[in-house]
């Protein structure tokens, strides 16, 4: 088993307390003109990535999904088509779209990021996305150990562009995506 930091060691229903988890609620609560931004180097350095990632997004997005189940198996019944599967989960024929779509999605914000000026996703809307996560019971700790299983999802598919510049690009694009999601956390109308 890889190593991963302590925190994320858990298997338990994750509730973990952590500086990460700090920053995100204080960000959900921030308009996006308070964002110090996207720079430049950043969006480049994101976009270089997606764009060598890309043509592998069905097998990363795949990754990126198993690779949370591995740190936190008990975020598997935060998703309704596993919750009830007799199937192995590398096997339920309905997860590999679901984290294609999620893995594509999260790469897509990223990149737009800095052009559009806020976050923005395609074939769904932020409104239906915090609903999705409010009903299912997504907390703070679920996207902490989200980001790491995708920084980790990166890092293996790039490893010769890998580097703490595009680390941090990622992170704070990723940030950014969660609380834009977490503003719109509360059930559906």
């Amino acid at each position: 088993m890889k190593s991963y930091p302590r925190w994320a060691q858990n298997t338990n229903p994750i509730f973990i307390k952590s500086p990460t988890c700090q920053i995100l609620k204080h960000r959900a609560t921030m308009s996006t003109s308070e964002f110090k931004g996207f720079t430049e180097e950043q969006e480049a350095l994101v976009v270089k990535s997606w764009s060598a990632m890309k043509k592998n997004a069905s097998e990363l997005g795949l990754k990126f999904f198993l690779k949370i189940f591995e740190i936190a198996p008990s975020a598997q019944k935060l998703f309704p088509f596993l919750r009830d599967s007799s199937v192995p989960v590398e096997q339920n024929p309905k997860l590999k779209p679901h984290a294609m779509s999620v893995f594509i999605m999260t790469c897509e914000s990223a990149v737009q990021l800095r052009k559009a000026g806020k976050v923005t996703v395609r074939e769904s809307s932020l409104k239906k996305l915090g609903a999705v996560h409010f009903k299912n019971g997504v907390v703070d700790e679920h996207y902490e150990v989200t980001k790491f299983a995708l920084l980790e999802t990166i890092k293996e598919a790039v490893p010769e562009m890998w580097s703490p510049d595009m680390k941090k690009a990622w992170g704070e694009a990723y940030d950014q995506l969660v609380a834009a999601i977490k503003t719109e956390m509360k059930p559906s109308s």
